[in-house]
């Protein structure tokens, strides 16, 4: 990946998920009851903890170990546990079908939009909504070529939506994104 994130507000955690793929899949994986900024600098603790980063190390390792690595404050995740049952489930599925290699899950055999969602949709822990999401993140800032990804990624896609961690670029988006989605949710509070 050639793109320089900014996401987390931390330089070093951002750098990682620049730089590598796995780092961004586990970072939008671990994006759920957690602030952005904390889903995303995970990888980067989990990295610094282990010492070795990458899809085998992660599926070999212990659940028990994982969730110590989780745990060890400050936490990678509020749920230590669940969240590192997950990790390990995402990095086994990524040494089963894509040899360990995450970004070959959108770029492997030259993908289209609707490929890569479909492809995304079928990892542990993304359902429709984060693979549409990480598909938008993909296509909007790390340069995906895949043809009809605006339109499989849904509004997530649309420009200037400002709807999700596809549209972070900087604190003012940060802070653009955070008041869409908390008028979403007001809205289907109230509705």
């Amino acid at each position: 990946m050639s793109t320089s994130l900014h996401i987390t507000g931390d330089a070093a955690a951002d750098e990682l998920l620049s730089a590598d793929p796995l780092a961004l899949l586990l970072g939008m994986l671990l994006d759920q009851q957690v602030p952005m900024e904390t889903a995303f600098a995970g990888p980067a603790k989990i990295r610094d903890r282990l010492g070795a980063f990458d899809a085998r190390t992660l599926a070999d390792e212990s659940e028990e170990r994982l969730t110590e690595v989780f745990r060890t404050p400050p936490s990678v995740h509020r749920y230590p546990g669940s969240m590192a049952g997950r990790t390990k489930a995402l990095c086994e599925a990524l040494v089963e079908h894509w040899d360990g290699d995450a970004s070959a899950v959108w770029t492997r055999d030259d993908p289209d939009g609707p490929e890569v969602l479909r492809r995304l949709r079928a990892l542990p822990g993304f359902g429709e909504q984060k693979a549409k999401i990480f598909l938008a993140l993909l296509g909007k800032q790390c340069g995906l070529p895949a043809a009809g990804w605006r339109e499989a990624a849904g509004p997530y896609g649309e420009a200037g939506s400002y709807r999700s961690v596809a549209d972070i670029v900087d604190r003012d988006s940060l802070t653009r994104v955070r008041e869409t989605k908390r008028a979403a949710k007001a809205a289907a509070k109230n509705g």
